[in-house]
């Protein structure tokens, strides 16, 4: 065992910072006693109490939030033989900057997101857990029954690096996007001619949505905006070109992009025009309502049952969202998009009422 005068201060410094981050919390707290022996045990180092308190005392000096009590305790003086009053600090523990309801909220995120390789979500939950203490009690054992009915895109953290840069360099990108097939395998999609098809975006925006990543961008062929599944996003690379400006694209009215209202008006990241709709709904959607579109809707004609609301979104979306809750969700206007919504609804219905599928 190495000698009390020749431990490394610094070492000593850092291990018991250690030991305070592995340790220690609000309810788990240590005396210096108790740090002393678990250096000797762990660490293989011997250091006596005002060693350990000298470093305790230098660490909050550096800024490191440490907390502990003080207890006043009489104590002899050996030179004189007087009994004088001393502060005995016990109870040690550091604050953190993230608490532990913070940390499983992040790691529930995880869990549930849809967009991130299984074993990737286990690596970044398992880096997460290191936040906390010994004690932090993770939702890792989720992730060993959940249903692997995730991404298996290896290439997700290359992906989103490599558009974050170009996002900031302002460059446009190509990549292949990738399709499942009746085999659950993912392949590039491919062009009339039966090779792999290249996309060329400018990329403006990455946004989680419904628990999947999407990139909002403009399709080079065409001057409106697009949304594509980062997961589905293969051999992608920043070109020398220089991105589109979002404002020049159709549908933005020469406005940057606003992401909160982009994310209101395409509420299923669908891509297409915005449109100014009136729905009428049931009073118990008008919860989902502001759920769905935001805050920025607008009632009126209420009664025992229903009421009209008037919001703008993407008619794609508007037609998904009136079918899934249908006969709840009514469209009222513009009458073009109401006539498309209740054709989707007939056509929908031939499929149940002709016996096409009944050979199936």
């Amino acid at each position: 065992m190495a000698n009390r005068e020749k431990q490394p201060k610094k070492l000593v410094l850092l291990n018991i910072l250690d030991i305070l981050r592995r340790y220690t919390d609000e309810n788990h707290r240590l005396s210096q006693k108790e740090i002393e022996n678990i250096l000797k045990n762990e660490y293989e180092m011997n250091v006596d109490r005002k060693t350990v308190k000298t470093s305790l005392m230098n660490l909050e000096e550096f800024g490191y939030e440490i907390e502990y009590s003080e207890l006043l305790r009489p104590i002899k003086n050996k030179k004189t033989g007087e009994i004088e009053e001393s502060f005995l600090l016990s109870d040690f523990y550091l604050r953190r900057e993230i608490e532990d309801s913070e940390l499983r909220l992040l790691i529930d995120s995880l869990l549930f997101s849809k967009h991130l390789p299984y074993s990737q979500c286990r690596e970044l939950v398992e880096k997460l857990e290191k936040l906390s203490n010994k004690y932090f009690k993770s939702r890792i054992r989720h992730i060993a029954t959940m249903p692997q009915d995730r991404t298996n895109n290896q290439q997700l953290f290359w992906t989103i690096d490599v558009l974050d840069e170009a996002i900031s360099l302002n460059r446009k990108v190509q990549f292949k996007y990738v399709e499942y097939h009746t085999d659950l395998s993912q392949k590039p999609k491919k062009d009339a001619n039966g090779k792999e098809r290249i996309y060329v975006v400018s990329p403006y925006q990455m946004a989680a949505k419904e628990g999947k990543y999407y990139l909002i961008c403009n399709y080079d062929k065409y001057d409106d905006i697009s949304n594509y599944r980062l997961d589905r996003i293969v051999d992608i690379k920043i070109l020398d070109e220089k991105a589109k400006p979002f404002e020049k694209l159709k549908g933005t009215d020469g406005q940057r992009l606003d992401l909160a209202k982009y994310m209101n008006e395409h509420v299923y990241m669908y891509s297409g025009g915005i449109s100014h709709v009136k729905l009428r709904i049931v009073n118990a959607m008008i919860s989902d309502i502001i759920d769905m579109f935001g805050r920025n809707v607008r009632f009126s004609d209420q009664n025992d049952t229903h009421v009209t609301v008037a919001l703008s979104a993407n008619e794609t979306s508007i037609l998904q969202f009136a079918k899934n809750y249908a006969p709840d969700v009514i469209v009222l206007e513009p009458k073009e998009l109401r006539e498309k919504a209740i054709n989707q609804l007939k056509e929908g219905l031939k499929g149940y009422g002709h016996g096409i599928y009944d050979k199936f």
